[in-house]
């Protein structure tokens, strides 16, 4: 039998003037002491800073609630950032979690269950970037043309988070969590941060958020499953293997299935109107809205599985590694793309290196991808498969592959630049001199049972190779309406297969 603990006998009011936090917090406080519980939180505005979870309690928001964070003022602040000596090579919002509306810290057995709303009003998106000296891949490429006072307002100083709440929902080094059933708006630099946290279950969610969906970091054991996630200005959901914990450790063990995650205009996925008036992210480059792995990338990623998801005016599919760690035994599968703002599928090791001096680059190794159909894909970017010089991405399967470009642009007989140490982004290399599939670096690479397309005539190659040793292709179909070779191949060593252009 679960004891209920109702906010309303500790104090809350719920009128949306008052601040309720001071009375939740009494309630989960009376849960805990009593060995565990259910602290309800009922039809209301309950206007709210920091809320601290305790173990064995579960935060349940009835139909009608709506938990509110306050903006920080005369009425009060969220409680500060803590010290982290782990701070170096992530920002400001990776590196604390008790300066969030909700949060909780070596915990077990906690959960946050809906049908209400958490609104994350009164919390700031903004945040300071790394300490990391070199800074150097901290801003992407696309960001080049903003001015310093721009990229100011995207970096702001630490003096100015004190008091600020940075995150919606943040726990670290927790166990056994739920997060289910709830609708979460403008939740912040993150509406929900995981790190370090084991055996994790999110189901259910409703999120239109400023920035970041769900970024799990140094997570294990993790579900994530049958969610709704609208994030035009960065990524839906996002799993990170940061040094926030002070710690090489890697995500391991996620599955990630029946999600749906898009880029329409902040809001208006909750309101139903799905409007189309932004255009670009705050990075300049189309919509985010995707699921991604990276970029904070120090730990790594294994055993993670993406299936049954649909991507809507967004970003691709982005398996990244950057800073020291290996993305390896990655399966992806059955995932339906539409109105896709940048490359399909980007999947890349890079050496930004944003790590203690001396760590060797990380790399990729076995990923399987299959059963991807993605219509009216940005024509600039092919899918985009690349490493480095001397360390190749390894052992990649695309199978039952089918991406339409929109195609319409003309031959591009320009150099791709190696940016090794930049923000990895499809877009880092500029236009590309082929319109389907851009692979360099790679090794053990099979392509079978693929269609590209494109709408309109297109006059560069549909597949370029670079620097990429046993490759096979198998059944590979090419339509554009466009004479132009289908293949080009530079220092390609073991080339096998057939294909129909």
């Amino acid at each position: 039998m679960i004891n209920w603990f109702d906010i309303r006998d500790y104090g809350a009011v719920g009128d949306g003037t008052c601040i309720d936090s001071p009375a939740i917090n009494r309630a989960i406080q009376a849960a805990a002491a009593a060995g565990g519980g259910a602290v309800c939180v009922p039809a209301g505005i309950w206007l709210c800073f920091s809320i601290r979870l305790a173990s064995h309690v579960r935060l349940h928001l009835d139909a009608g609630a709506i938990i509110r964070a306050a903006v920080p003022g005369a009425m009060g602040a969220y409680d500060l950032p803590e010290p982290n000596p782990h701070n170096m090579y992530q920002d400001f919002g990776h590196s604390h979690w008790h300066n969030s509306l909700i949060w909780g810290e070596g915990l077990t057995d906690i959960a946050i269950t809906g049908p209400g709303m958490i609104d994350g009003h009164g919390l700031t998106s903004k945040g300071p970037g790394a300490k990391w000296a070199k800074r150097k891949g901290y801003f992407p490429e696309s960001m080049a043309g903003m001015s310093a006072a721009e990229l100011a307002a995207e970096d702001p100083e630490e003096a100015a988070m004190q008091g600020q709440g940075n995150k919606a929902v943040a726990l670290k080094n927790c166990t056994q969590v739920t997060l289910s059933d709830f609708t979460l708006a403008k939740g912040g630099h993150f509406a929900v941060l995981a790190t370090g946290v084991d055996h994790l279950t999110i189901s259910r969610l409703r999120i239109d958020t400023d920035r970041d969906g769900l970024d799990l970091d140094c997570v294990r054991h993790c579900v994530v499953s049958h969610c709704r996630i609208n994030t035009p200005n960065d990524d839906a959901i996002v799993l990170k293997s940061s040094l926030a914990l002070g710690q090489v450790r890697p995500t391991a063990h996620v599955r990630i299935h029946d999600c749906h995650v898009s880029g329409f205009d902040p809001g208006s996925m909750l309101d139903g109107t799905f409007r189309r008036t932004q255009d670009k992210a705050p990075d300049q480059d189309g919509m985010t809205g995707r699921i991604k792995l990276g970029t904070e990338s120090n730990g790594g990623f294994h055993d993670i599985e993406i299936t049954s998801c649909t991507f809507e005016r967004s970003r691709g599919l982005a398996l990244e590694t950057v800073d020291g760690g290996m993305l390896t035994d990655i399966r992806v599968s059955d995932i339906t793309m539409r109105e896709i703002t940048t490359a399909a599928l980007f999947i890349y090791a890079g050496a930004r290196m944003r790590a203690p001096e001396g760590t060797p680059p990380g790399g990729i190794r076995g990923v399987r991808i299959e059963r991807v159909r993605a219509t009216d894909v940005d024509p600039r970017f092919a899918s985009i498969i690349a490493g480095q010089v001397g360390t190749p991405v390894r052992d990649v399967v695309l199978s039952d592959i089918d991406i339409t470009y929109r195609g319409g642009l003309a031959a591009l007989n320009v150099p791709v630049p190696e940016k090794p140490d930049a923000y990895p982004e499809p877009s880092m290399f500029g236009p590309l001199p082929a319109w389907g599939l851009f692979i360099r670096h790679a090794a053990g690479l099979r392509v079978q049972g693929a269609t590209l397309s494109t709408t309109q005539a297109d006059g560069r190659p549909a597949l370029w190779l670079d620097d990429v040793e046993a490759v096979h292709f198998e059944q590979v179909d090419l339509n554009n309406a466009a004479a132009t070779p289908p293949l080009v191949c530079r220092d390609v060593r073991g080339l096998t297969g057939e294909m129909v252009p």
